[in-house]
């Protein structure tokens, strides 16, 4: 984890290279310079808003203790710990992105529609960030909320309920959950760019280039895991997959 300094510079904006730093953004003339972020770290982010993050966060986190409570049998336990060791494993593939941040896997589809519920995503993704925050020190506490939405909450719901429907329209779970796992890897970086205009971090439109572009791009790769782990499981143990897993004969 690089440090981050600002200093005041005269009323101009634009983006440079450091080659200690690797990137260096200066905007609403304060000299941002950092190293490459795989999430949202404290300085990025004022409290104020990272607190609001928060509490939206902590909502979807009692949501998804419930699901634990109530789906999450012992014979699951072993499958949600391999999942969240795999997303932890998958978010390693780290791409450095301009304006101090990267690009990396997600994993929340993968884990929403092998465990059936965009919760179970919301209790995998979070467990993962805490680690990684509080442990490894890659992404920050106070903004921690803002991470757990986007990868968690967005994440999830997004990639198990456009997995639900394109498997209705398509009838293939492979390439359903492949597209599924592309999306909900770029919306949440479309997400996290309009974070950090608000945050006052970088420029939307340059920010929204940058984000969506590197994560449509990771985001394939991402597809292509999500599907082969899904066609994996689905033909050696479909008994682990609560996901409704039927194809639908399109005539």
């Amino acid at each position: 984890m690089t440090s981050i300094t600002f200093i005041q510079l005269p009323k101009f904006s634009e983006k440079i290279t450091d080659q200690e730093h690797k990137v260096t953004l200066i905007f609403n003339n304060v000299l941002l310079i950092s190293g490459e972020y795989m999430h949202i770290p404290d300085a990025f982010m004022p409290i104020t808003q990272g607190a609001i993050y928060w509490i939206i966060a902590l909502i979807f986190i009692g949501l998804a203790l419930r699901w634990a409570k109530d789906e999450m049998s012992e014979d699951k336990i072993p499958l949600v710990a391999v999942l969240a060791a795999g997303v932890f494993a998958i978010q390693a593939f780290n791409l450095p992105v301009s304006m101090g941040t990267s690009g990396h896997l997600v994993g929340g589809a993968l884990v929403a529609i092998v465990l059936g519920s965009p919760y179970a995503a919301v209790f995998v993704l979070t467990l993962v960030l805490i680690v990684q925050g509080v442990v490894f020190g890659d992404g920050g506490i106070t903004t921690m909320g803002a991470n757990i939405i986007n990868m968690g909450v967005i994440g999830g719901f997004v990639g198990f309920y456009s997995y639900q429907g394109i498997n209705r329209m398509i009838g293939n779970i492979y390439i359903s959950s492949g597209i599924a796992a592309w999306l909900a890897c770029l919306i949440p970086a479309i997400a996290c760019a309009f974070e950090m205009t608000i945050a006052g971090t970088f420029p939307l439109v340059p920010g929204l280039v940058a984000m969506s572009t590197y994560h449509a791009i990771i985001g394939i790769i991402e597809a292509i895991i999500t599907a082969v782990v899904v066609y994996l499981i689905h033909t050696s143990r479909p008994d682990l997959m609560t996901t409704d897993t039927k194809e639908t004969v399109i005539s």
